[in-house]
């Protein structure tokens, strides 16, 4: 049953999920931490860290992650096939309606129409983020003043160092992650 409900949610994920892996973030975490209570916010945080460090799609390596702690390789493999299945289908379908319909104005349209939406799934997945690093939940709290000033100092420096230097952001990690360690086992 657990294989069946891993494949229907990554299936759903990989249905939804217009516009790549990060905009693929908030449905993955309303799967995997609300729908089915699989993963707590922290632990879905670290998956989609290390879903984000490790090489290839963000969704593909989150559902594989998802599908081994939730059911061994079997839910691995599951998991995956389920969030590849609709890309396959609505890809060759998109592709075979591009190439016969490209130049109608209607589908120039309908591809201009879903940039806004795009962009406020990436920016919600990012608040929720956001959030669980400084305040240690996904929400904001009633105080906010209760913020992690390393926290807060750590993503302003790698902001600035990734929009002003224009740094990877591998480097930009390793050394947030490096001043974390160091600061913290400090305190």
């Amino acid at each position: 049953m657990i294989l069946l409900e891993l494949f229907w949610s990554f299936f759903q994920i990989g249905l939804f999920s217009v516009g790549g892996g990060y905009a693929a973030v908030p449905l993955i975490q309303n799967q995997v931490v609300d729908v089915h209570p699989w993963l707590t916010m922290g632990q879905f945080a670290d998956i989609m860290t290390i879903a984000e460090m490790t090489p290839g799609p963000v969704t593909l390596n989150a559902a594989t992650f998802v599908g081994i702690r939730i059911a061994g390789i079997p839910g691995a493999l599951i998991a995956t096939f389920g969030s590849i299945i609709p890309s396959c289908i609505i890809v060759t379908t998109l592709a075979w309606a591009y190439y016969k319909y490209r130049g109608l104005s209607l589908m120039q349209g309908i591809l201009a129409s879903l940039r806004p939406a795009v962009v406020a799934m990436i920016a919600s997945a990012g608040f929720s983020l956001f959030t669980m690093a400084v305040y240690g939940q996904r929400h904001l709290p009633p105080d906010i003043l209760s913020a992690d000033p390393v926290a807060l100092i750590l993503i302003a420096a790698g902001f600035f160092v990734l929009r002003k230097w224009k740094h990877g952001p591998i480097l930009v990690m390793g050394c947030c992650g490096a001043a974390a360690l160091l600061i913290y086992s400090i305190l």
